[in-house]
């Protein structure tokens, strides 16, 4: 079900300005790799990247490869639609379609993508999908009820059950918890641990002991004073960076003393 990506010196640019510079890194199938940093260090726009998100900005493009399990994403011919597919999104502030009902809201990346269900699949799709985020119990005398009346956490849990109705192979998450309160947080850090049974995950945080609780390898990007772009200054398992970081810029930014 998840896959890997290898990713080779990978550039990002907005017109003339290079937002990534020359990130190479692999991403391991059935694992949480967290992208810390800090803001405006292009992690962000990396993972954009990683589904071609970017490219509904104006003038973005990009130069190097990133490879899924054997498909260059960038690959002539890839059709963008089909590599969103397989690589689902959760964005910072949870983002149900307020007119949509909570089962309807599940639902809607499976029907733009043209897929037929017959009342028997789509209820049983909304209920796994809805299992699979751990928002089942809580929601299941309300599947007709608008998604906006849920709670910020339900609402971030919603799409989590949206991003996974179409069966992705990766899950990206920027900063999912920034908007949430502590206990909402824990509860999406416990889904993350459920998840990655069956999927490849990657989280943008702000929060170092988020990174430390949730994730098995960690990538610090940085921006230098140099006016140099985002670049990734190292990666490995987490509990090594966080313990014995190989580089000091790590090891400033771990320990508060840098952005």
């Amino acid at each position: 079900m998840s896959k890997r990506i290898d990713v080779s010196d990978l550039n990002v640019y907005y017109g003339d300005f290079r937002a990534v510079e020359g990130v190479t890194m692999a991403i391991e199938p059935r694992t949480v790799t967290a992208l810390i940093g800090p803001s405006g260090c292009g992690k962000s726009t990396f993972l954009r990247t990683l589904n071609r998100m970017h490219e509904v900005i104006p003038g973005a493009r990009v130069e190097g490869k990133a490879v899924m399990d054997g498909l260059d994403l960038y690959g002539p011919g890839v059709d963008p639609v089909e590599v969103r597919r397989q690589v689902g999104m959760v964005f910072q502030r949870p983002n149900p379609f307020p007119t949509m009902s909570i089962s309807e809201n599940v639902l809607a990346g499976v029907r733009l993508n043209n897929r037929r269900l017959s009342k028997p699949d789509a209820a049983e799709l909304v209920e796994r999908s809805l299992r699979g985020a751990n928002l089942w119990n809580e929601v299941k005398d309300r599947l007709d009820k608008p998604g906006s009346s849920l709670s910020g956490g339900q609402q971030q849990r919603l799409c989590i059950a949206r991003a996974i109705a179409v069966e992705p192979q990766v899950l990206l998450m920027d900063e999912p918890c920034s908007a949430l309160d502590p206990i909402s947080t824990l509860a999406i850090e416990d889904l993350m641990a459920e998840l990655k049974k069956s999927y490849t995950i990657v989280i943008v945080t702000h929060n170092m002991q988020q990174a430390a609780r949730v994730s098995d390898r960690t990538g610090f990007f940085t921006i230098d004073g140099a006016g140099r772009p985002g670049h990734l200054v190292e990666m490995d398992d987490t509990a090594t960076m966080f313990s014995s970081p190989s580089q000091k810029a790590t090891e400033d930014y771990i320990s508060g003393r840098f952005g």
